[in-house]
């Protein structure tokens, strides 16, 4: 049977994990149900797996000879959201929910899985099966890598269910997909005093105030008006009282880009500003920067194979171009380590579903993207493997 048979053969496989595992959620990094599901799933198809990185699972099928190895990866986290949908398959757990899809990815590779043990003798080298906790806390990949799973890789492809794209249809272009992610934070350092007499103190509201308008020169002026950049600052705080001047006030905001080098460069040119700006009122700052993720590149050579396997499962028409997105991937630092491809698996069909965005409490998908992910995980891994 071909991959696109196999895929529809245990559509309903997929359709039943991904419900199993959206009614029972689990936090970033505490994904122990899931992972012990995503364990005996695995052993239940007689498929050597491993524990790591705390609640990751590692899963390698091996084909008929040596060769290559190609990895495919799934994130298994929920949110803290209250779920506000009324299925049969609701969240049994308060506070969370797999309001972003994380639940259909897990499900979507164990059937990938099931299909590729079915024909690995169609095959040589390895499939590695990658189930990594703590996407959403960009902590997963980092310490799946440092527990070295990409030592051994020559590939790795992965995708997200994507409510914002047509159930049936794909996106996996070449170049940039989804932003890096930062977080700043600026503790600016004044002097308090009386409302009445500012003279007398270091007006630490007015140096914040400054800081949040200078920073934005830098994507106005810094960087190329052809490299899309973003730094918002999302928080605030400063003074007590209405005739008090602030002696001290925090700030905090994101940075956004699709650029190495813009992403590399956020950091000394947020604290240069809020340095400088600071000393011209007489105050002081403490800048930190902390780099949650960096800009997921698709690959242009992975970005073809996984064009060509979309038309094999889903059909030359099912192939469509999705402009990038702000959102960020941890997904990202598994491609320092090895050429990869995301793709964008549309989930979206107000026919069979009301549409909703990710991390809303309403959040759903059309389950015939199940479907879609799990045949194009398996014939990625086996286009990838024979070239």
């Amino acid at each position: 049977m071909t991959v696109k048979e196999l895929a529809k053969k245990y559509k309903q496989y997929a359709i039943d994990l991904r419900r199993e595992f959206h009614m029972n959620p689990e936090p970033s990094m505490k994904e122990i149900r899931t992972s012990g599901r995503v364990i005996e799933e695995l052993e239940k198809m007689g498929i050597e797996c491993t524990k790591v990185a705390g609640t990751g699972v590692v899963g390698i099928i091996k084909g008929k000879a040596d060769g290559r190895t190609v990895a495919l990866r799934a994130d298994m986290d929920a949110l803290e959201v209250n779920e506000k949908n009324d299925k049969e398959y609701k969240s049994k757990v308060k506070g969370l929910m797999h309001a972003c899809g994380h639940d259909a990815h897990t499900a979507s590779l164990l059937t990938a899985a099931k299909i590729l043990n079915e024909i690995k003798n169609e095959f040589s080298g390895s499939v590695k099966l990658l189930f990594q906790p703590g996407e959403e806390v960009a902590q997963g990949a980092k310490k799946m890598i440092e527990e070295g799973v990409m030592e051994d890789v020559d590939g790795i492809f992965g995708l997200h269910i994507w409510n914002d794209t047509e159930a049936g249809k794909v996106s996996v272009e070449a170049g940039p997909r989804m932003a890096s992610a930062g977080i700043f934070k600026i503790d600016v350092i004044g002097k308090g005093g009386h409302g009445s007499m500012p003279h007398q103190g270091v007006d630490a509201v007015l140096v914040g105030s400054a800081i949040v308008m200078n920073l934005q020169s830098i994507v106005s002026r810094e960087i190329s008006p052809l490299d899309p950049a973003v730094i918002s600052v999302g928080m605030f705080n400063a003074g007590s009282r209405f005739n008090v001047i602030a002696g001290e006030a925090h700030l905090e905001g994101t940075t956004r880009c699709f650029s190495m080098e813009v992403n590399d460069s956020f950091e000394d040119m947020i604290t240069r500003v809020a340095d400088q700006t600071a000393k011209s009122y007489r105050a002081k700052v403490k800048v930190d920067y902390k780099q949650l993720v960096i800009p997921t590149i698709n690959d242009p050579e992975m970005s073809a194979i996984a064009e060509e396997a979309v038309e094999k499962t889903s059909g030359k028409d099912a192939l469509v171009t999705y402009e990038k997105t702000t959102g960020g991937e941890d997904f990202s630092f598994f491609t320092q380590k090895a050429p990869g491809a995301f793709a964008f698996v549309g989930s979206r069909n107000e026919k069979k579903v009301d549409y909703y965005p990710h991390h809303h409490p309403k959040f759903d998908i059309d389950e015939d993207a199940l479907e879609t992910a799990s045949s194009l995980y398996a014939q990625f891994a086996i286009d990838f493997l024979n070239r």
